[in-house]
């Protein structure tokens, strides 16, 4: 089972050029997926499939995508995930009742807050591969 505590917005966003590069017929057929009906997720003006997005991420995040039937049948809460990096997601992407409540409760605190947050930096990726770079700033895949 794959765990997306190391997916952050970053990753998110890779998956989303390579979406945009590859286009969306072949970025879901690469990663083994189907269109998802009922949660997509809404970036700059374009909807894009949720889970593969999610999945893809997971591959940026630990070198390894997350597979079809990892995401399937509400294991993974694909829009409380998405929405908690700052994404807009249509549809309940499986989330449970409890975590909506739970991340609702989350963003009321937060835009109480009297502090600001500063954006999260995008991680530096290979240009070739599109994995992150380690701190080296050298890609341990490509050289």
């Amino acid at each position: 089972m794959a765990t997306f505590s190391s997916v952050t917005r970053p990753h998110v966003l890779s998956a989303i050029a390579e979406h945009d590069d590859r286009g969306p017929v072949a970025f879901l057929k690469l990663y083994g997926f189907s269109p998802t009906p009922g949660t997509t997720l809404q970036f700059g003006g374009t909807t894009y499939d949720a889970m593969a997005i999610l999945a893809v991420a997971h591959r940026y995040a630990t070198g390894r995508a997350a597979l079809p039937e990892e995401m399937e049948g509400g294991k993974v809460a694909v829009g409380a995930l998405l929405r908690k990096h700052g994404f807009e997601v249509d549809g309940s992407g499986g989330a449970p009742p409890a975590t909506a409540r739970r991340s609702a409760r989350t963003a009321a605190r937060a835009t109480r807050s009297t502090k600001t947050q500063e954006p999260e930096k995008p991680a530096p990726v290979c240009p070739t591969c599109y994995m992150t770079l380690p701190a080296t700033g050298v890609c341990d895949s490509c050289g």
